[in-house]
């Protein structure tokens, strides 16, 4: 899964790779739109990372649970979907 490997199409990545002009968050404009930041943090999508958070608890603010945990994947995937980002 490219969350793991940084090789997500997130602006940060993008921009590295030349795709993009700014590797920062369109949304919040804040920092830049890695994985850390679009999981856990970006608060524009607060409202779909409830999904996450109502099917993993407190777990769901660890990264790295949910990027190698099993029983984690599917909550992780509806919360992909459902932000439309990836």
């Amino acid at each position: 899964m490219s969350l793991r490997t940084g090789h997500a199409p997130l602006n940060k990545h993008l921009h590295r790779i030349g795709k993009i002009k700014s590797p920062f968050c369109s949304h919040c404009q804040r920092t830049e739109e890695t994985v850390h930041h679009f999981l856990p943090s970006c608060p524009f999508y607060q409202r779909k990372r409830h999904i996450l958070v109502n099917a993993l608890g407190r777990k769901a603010s660890s990264i790295s649970y949910f990027l190698t945990d099993p029983n984690a994947t599917p909550h992780l995937v509806r919360y992909v979907n459902a932000s439309g980002r990836l």
